[in-house]
């Protein structure tokens, strides 16, 4: 049992920012992003990526759009070294692509570093020391002095390495590993002096990345650490201020958007989130959340099944289905009043408006999704679902009582059999159950003919597998219809009718929706599909009185009265020109 941790663990100390001006700030632009998959990402693999995953990886990372992708730790392997080596050395670079790789501030690491990066076009070389007084006086024995001299003289070394080598476009980047656990005026006496070192300027800006190494605190607080370093670090205009989140008490995207309200431009993360122990910020999350708020991210995520294919195959990690934008379950609802909000928010939703669905923030076609699993059925669903399924897959627009009637048939086979039902089970759900009906009557043909009283019809039928031939005359066809299956016994009548197109051009097809009463019993629809439309009505005839025959509580009280079947019409619920 988790208790008393106050005697265990301290809340971390609020920054000194009384006059804090970030909350009243807005993200307007996106900032410079910067891939580690393929540095700090892969180092949190169980598997580190071989060279043809790791290439397949960066390829796709330059398709989205990353001009700056950190690529390897080449002092810390052969592997790593050679990898980098053969980006440049075949030439596999794009032209708007920077590569960035990261050292430790000692001298052998830093020359194997500048080393791999001969030849490139543009390369950033990133140095990294920990500040913090737990990592100084426990990690690297060394007191605030002796840190803040081995930054200078790595950035000094690098300076020094990069001068040779003109043909290269060289740009440095210091870290300060766990920043946000380093008092802030030890930081930026640390920030201030590698970049007088490197001699920052505006045309040669250092980037000086302030990480999360371990998030330690509310966003809130790191907000508040990087608006007082974007206000007190010297030759502001000379640095490119980075964030590098991390997601240890899981607000790493929070993290990040925040800072950037408090004056950071640039952003370090990985695909999905991947980093060691609970990950870095999860670019895809934060930049779609960007385009959520109309602000262009830079970074192109159309085709994200695309992205979590080669994220899948390259890493050997699973994307979660809940994961934001890319889970297979984010656009999904199988809740029954989340459905029907969906689908009203479709039936409403007009080309070229503004995106306006309930419970989908998000156009999932922006990220190369369909619609068709939207919305998905299962015992939890209700007949909006149920109806945006056979509207959307079928194109058969169900009246509303009838989406009530059909749910509890759906309900019943879901809490029977359990799962998920897909758009085509539920398709032969509704088939059987009210297309497929025809017993005790079968619908044969029929032929219409004029009458004095309006509408004639001769109606062939089987009863129980014995033909007959029916007359019946009235308004329209439908109340003909009505009177040919009166001479069978029993009563019914029509209490309401409609009839829709499934279609368009000469594949259309009719669908009639009739609903029938038994007199003191029960109700029951009928549905009738055909190209034609009086043909589709009548098959709706036959198919709700069969479903009427076939209810049990008629059944049983037929039984005991002993009746016939007969039909009556309802003047009111039917149309007489039909």
């Amino acid at each position: 049992m988790l208790t008393n941790p106050s005697s265990k663990y301290h809340p971390f100390p609020p920054v000194a920012l009384a006059d804090r001006r970030w909350p009243n700030r807005t993200i307007t632009q996106a900032p410079i992003w910067m891939s580690t998959d393929l540095r700090d990402g892969n180092q949190a693999l169980f598997e580190p990526m071989n060279a043809e995953r790791k290439l397949r990886l960066f390829r796709t990372l330059c398709g989205i759009g990353f001009k700056e992708i950190e690529v390897a730790f080449p002092s810390a392997s052969q592997t790593d070294f050679d990898f980098v080596r053969r980006l440049i050395d075949d030439a596999l670079i794009p032209d708007d692509v920077t590569i960035e790789v990261l050292s430790h501030a000692r001298e052998p690491l830093l020359r194997r570093s500048v080393e791999a990066l001969h030849g490139a076009r543009s390369a950033i070389v990133h140095i990294v020391n920990a500040t913090s007084p737990p990592f100084c006086e426990l990690v690297l024995g060394m007191s605030r002095a002796e840190v803040l001299t081995m930054a200078v003289k790595a950035v000094l070394l690098v300076k020094h390495l990069t001068a040779e080598q003109l043909q290269t476009q060289w740009r440095l980047q210091y870290s300060l590993e766990t920043f946000t656990a380093t008092e802030l005026d030890f930081a930026v006496e640390v920030c201030d002096a590698v970049s007088a070192a490197w001699g920052a300027t505006p045309d040669n800006k250092i980037i000086l990345n302030l990480p999360s190494s371990v998030e330690t605190a509310t966003p809130n607080v790191y907000a508040d650490q990087i608006e007082w370093m974007h206000r007190h670090i010297a030759r502001r205009d000379s640095v490119i201020l980075s964030v590098h989140p991390h997601n240890d008490r899981g607000t790493a995207v929070a993290a990040a958007e925040l800072a950037l309200m408090a004056g950071a431009e640039r952003v370090e993360g990985c695909l999905f989130g991947n980093g060691e122990r609970t990950g870095n910020v999860d670019l895809v999350t934060l930049a779609l959340n960007l385009y959520t708020q109309g602000i262009a991210p830079g970074l192109d995520f159309s085709d994200i099944d695309a992205v979590v294919r080669d994220f899948e195959a390259c890493t050997g990690l699973s994307v979660p289905p809940r994961q934001p934008y890319a889970g297979e379950l984010v656009f999904t609802a199988f809740s029954g009043s989340h459905q029907d909000a969906i689908k009203k928010g479709f039936a409403a939703q007009q080309p070229g408006s503004l995106w306006n669905v309930p419970y989908l923030p998000f156009d999932p076609a922006d990220v190369g999704r369909g619609y068709d699993a939207v919305i998905r059925i299962n015992s939890q669903s209700g007949k909006g679902g149920i109806a945006h399924l056979l509207e959307s897959h079928y194109g058969v627009v169900l009246p509303r009582r009838l989406q009530v009637e059909f749910s509890q048939v759906v309900q019943r086979h879901t809490d029977r059999h359990g799962g998920e039902i897909g758009a085509e089970q539920l398709w032969q759900l509704f088939a059987q159950t009210y297309l497929d009906v025809a017993q005790p009557l079968r619908y044969l043909g029929h032929q219409l003919f004029e009458h004095a009283q309006g509408q004639g019809i001769q109606l062939q039928i089987e009863l129980d597998g014995e033909p007959h031939a029916l007359i019946g005359v009235g308004n329209g066809p439908i109340a003909a219809t009505i009177q040919a299956l009166g001479s069978l016994g029993g009563a019914v009548s029509v209490c309401s009718y409609e009839e829709r197109s499934t279609g368009s051009g000469g594949d259309a097809q009719a669908c009639a929706f009739v609903e029938l009463a038994a007199a003191n019993g029960p109700t029951a629809y009928g549905v009738g599909m055909d190209g034609n439309i009086v043909t589709a009505s009548i098959k709706a005839l036959l198919g709700g009185c069969n479903r009427l025959t076939n209810h049990a509580d008629f059944r049983q009280r037929r039984a005991i009265e002993n009746e016939g079947f007969t039909a009556v019409s309802s003047p009111t619920a039917v149309n007489p020109t039909a």
